[in-house]
């Protein structure tokens, strides 16, 4: 048997220190990248003599913490320090370019307070990742510009129909680029081209900052939009962060759209962002879309932001469909009286072949053998698992053993056959899933799209059909009918003069009667008189927690004790845990728009201690898109 050797310790050296400390302003306050949620406090650094010119508020510094060396942002440089023992020094500066500003700071401070997180959380959606060769380069530009008087004002502007969006929010950027910097906060992409095109079409310079830019780009663009000067800066979501001028322009278009939500914690969206920078930076916030959000039209109604609408009229006929053909009868002569005139637009609510088969004969659904429901990918395609995968190809009922298929669930593939049955000899233009047009020529045909992937038509359509109208109405989250508001209002924005709008609903649907007017002002009231009935947002605020079953009944025991005890309002509600899958589920609280500070600080101090007890495997969520 060998005898055991002796552990060798490695042995750790010290580090060097960095010389004497700063006489002027000698400590710094710092955001640190702890990686720990409950570690979200700023910490006081001593600032070294050789640094002491590049510690400035907004650079990015290295300093120690713990056992290692993480990335922080200067908040400011103090005289004295919060406490006065166990003080370690920057170690050194990243970057010499500031990346934030004191009032950019106090932003990323209040939504970190507002959305219950770590305000790195909010940096890493806020600042872009450092790109070193970019720092080397960059050169800040010398021109500054006086600043514009303060414009705290707020407003939602409408869209016109007839004229392209983009149009309108570009007109709008430039009539505000007179007065001070212009931030455009757009949902997607798409957008985000569709405006740069408008900006370029009139010859205004503009920086953009999104992710579809290279790092070295979207870095360099942001260093570039710190310069205080009069620009437009566009940008997805993050970009709401960018800091500007006081009394500076913010507008958030279609502010009603999911994609302005944030997907990773803590969610926070741009719409919010916008409203706090208002008092924050004196802003002037535009909100714009063809129909606002139930949260905008909460506050329209409460007189806390301003509402212009135009005065528009547009042609709208409903036509009740019968049984389930995707075409009611008396809408083909209202087609092809226009169809010669230019482009028509049919707008159907999914892509695909059909994505659900019914037997023919007994109408029972078509499943696989795993249970799983069973579409078809293409009209001579073998029936397909939406699950496993597996083809059935000599399906037959598992009811009645018949093997006739009965189409449900139409996808724009399938409509493409029966319309162009319909309309024979036009030529058919598709737009969806992964072959989108942008645009389309003004000429005779017909355009098939998804929502979301409508091409755009110099002029506009000669006319626009909505298929299966009802069903965007029918999806199962709260916010199916502000979805589906906006897309009819948008769609039929898109009809040009003297065109008309056709939609398979039934006449007596409120959309209808609002398109006619070209005002959303009777579904939006009617809407947020039945969510005060229920007090459901936006009449209250909501949280939203996920975490492991197991320890959900604990949460919610513990969160109606705090009812009870009075640490939470008496009006707050808890609903659920509602299991979500086979190991996490969810709790939803609700309380009133008075109690909400006490709410996010009840829930910040529940996941910090849920993260010092190293239970990290939940989230949270305050006032998510949809519960």
């Amino acid at each position: 048997m060998a005898t055991p050797r002796l552990f060798k310790l490695k042995s750790q050296v010290a580090p060097s220190l960095s010389g004497p400390v700063a006489t002027d302003l000698p400590y710094a306050r710092v955001y640190v990248d702890t990686g720990v949620f409950h570690l979200d406090a700023p910490y006081d650094y001593e600032v070294p003599e050789k640094l002491t010119h590049l510690v400035l508020t907004g650079v990015r510094v290295q300093v120690p913490f713990g056992n290692r060396e993480v990335e922080g942002l200067v908040i400011e440089r103090v005289g004295a320090p919060q406490v006065t023992h166990g003080l370690k020094t920057i170690t050194k500066v990243l970057s010499i370019h500031p990346v934030a500003t004191a009032k950019s700071l106090e932003l990323i401070a209040q939504c970190a307070q507002r959305w219950a997180t770590n305000p790195w959380d909010v940096i890493r959606s806020a600042i872009p990742p450092r790109v070193a060769a970019v720092d080397k380069t960059f050169q800040p530009s010398s021109s500054r510009v006086a600043k514009s008087h303060s414009q705290s004002d707020i407003c939602f502007r409408a869209f016109e129909p007839h004229l392209s969006a983009h149009e309108q929010v570009t007109s709008i950027a430039l009539e505000s680029i007179r007065k001070g910097s212009v931030l455009i906060v757009a949902p997607d992409e798409r957008d985000i081209v569709a405006i740069c095109a408008q900006l370029e079409r009139s010859s205004q310079p503009y920086l953009r900052i999104d992710s579809a830019l290279s790092r070295n780009d979207r870095y360099a663009n942001f260093l570039e939009a710190m310069q205080e000067r009069n620009q437009i800066v566009i940008g997805s979501r993050s970009a709401i962060f960018s800091p500007l001028a006081s009394g500076a322009t913010v507008i958030v278009f279609k502010e009603s759209s999911p994609d302005l939500y944030e997907v990773r914690s803590p969610a926070w969206n741009a719409r919010d962002v916008a409203i706090m920078r208002k008092s924050i930076d004196s802003a002037r916030v535009i909100l714009c879309g063809y129909v606002p959000s139930l949260d905008v039209a909460a506050m329209i109604d409460s007189k806390r932001i301003a509402y212009f609408n135009s005065n528009s009229k547009v042609s709208v006929k409903a036509f009740t469909p019968v049984d389930a053909s995707l075409l009611p009868g008396r809408i083909f002569t209202d087609i092809r009286s226009n169809i010669s005139q230019g482009p028509v637009l049919f707008v159907l609510p999914r892509k695909g072949y059909a994505n659900g088969i019914l037997c023919a004969h007994c109408k029972n659904v078509a499943l696989c053998s795993c249970g799983g429901r069973l579409h078809l990918t293409s009209k001579n395609a073998d029936p397909a698992c939406r699950i496993c995968g597996a083809l059935s190809k000599q399906w037959k009922c598992s009811f009645c053993a018949r093997d006739k298929k009965f189409v449900v669930s139409r996808g724009i593939e399938r409509a493409q056959e029966e319309i162009a049955r319909a309309f024979p000899n036009t030529p058919i233009v598709l737009s969806f899933g992964d072959v989108i047009k942008d645009r389309v020529e003004a000429k005779p045909c017909i355009v098939l799209a998804t929502p979301g992937a409508i091409p755009q038509v110099v002029g506009g359509y000669s006319a626009v059909v909505v298929l299966e109208g009802l069903s965007y109405f029918s999806h199962d989250d709260l916010r199916a009918n502000e979805r589906a508001n906006e897309l009819f209002f948008e769609v039929a924005g898109s009809v040009k003069r003297g065109g008309v709008v056709l939609l398979a609903i039934d006449d007596s649907h409120p959309i209808v009667s609002s398109l006619i007017r070209w005002n959303p002002s009777a579904i939006l009231k009617r809407e947020l008189a039945q969510r005060a009935e229920i007090s459901f947002p936006p009449t209250v605020n909501s949280a939203v927690m996920i975490l492991p079953t197991s320890q959900a009944s604990p949460l919610v025991a513990g969160i109606n004790r705090a009812i009870s005890d009075a640490r939470l309002a008496s009006d707050t509600r808890v609903l659920g845990p509602t299991k979500i899958d086979s190991e996490s589920s969810k709790v939803v609280v609700l309380s009133s728009s008075d109690s909400r500070t006490s709410l996010t600080a009840f829930l910040h101090e529940l996941m910090r201690r849920r993260s010092i007890a190293k239970k990290s495997d939940s989230s949270l969520r305050i006032d998510p898109y949809s519960l």
